[in-house]
């Protein structure tokens, strides 16, 4: 355990961080899942509007450093490959 002030202010700001920060990765992973259960369902339309949403969500965790910018960039072409190979299976 620290001693200084500042250094158990760090552990407190910390471990506020992590938590949220897990919290924020638990709800992309949800949207992820998501999609791809509505890909796999086949209704095309629904995970269509649940990849917009997911979409919006992963460029603000990279905006916002939850996640490399570039992993963000990664995940959303690797889902819209999926939800537009899903929609030509589905027509």
């Amino acid at each position: 355990m620290a001693n200084i002030k500042s250094s158990k202010k760090d552990i407190r700001r910390t471990e506020k961080r992590r938590l949220l920060n897990a919290q924020q990765k638990a709800r992309l992973r949800t949207f992820d899942k998501k999609v791809r259960s509505l890909i796999s369902e086949g209704k095309a339309d629904e995970a269509k509007e649940a990849f917009r949403l997911f979409s919006s969500y992963v460029d603000r965790a990279g905006k916002r450093n939850l996640i490399h910018h570039r992993q963000a960039d990664r995940r959303k072409a690797r889902l819209a490959r999926l939800v537009q190979g899903g929609a030509a299976q589905a027509s």
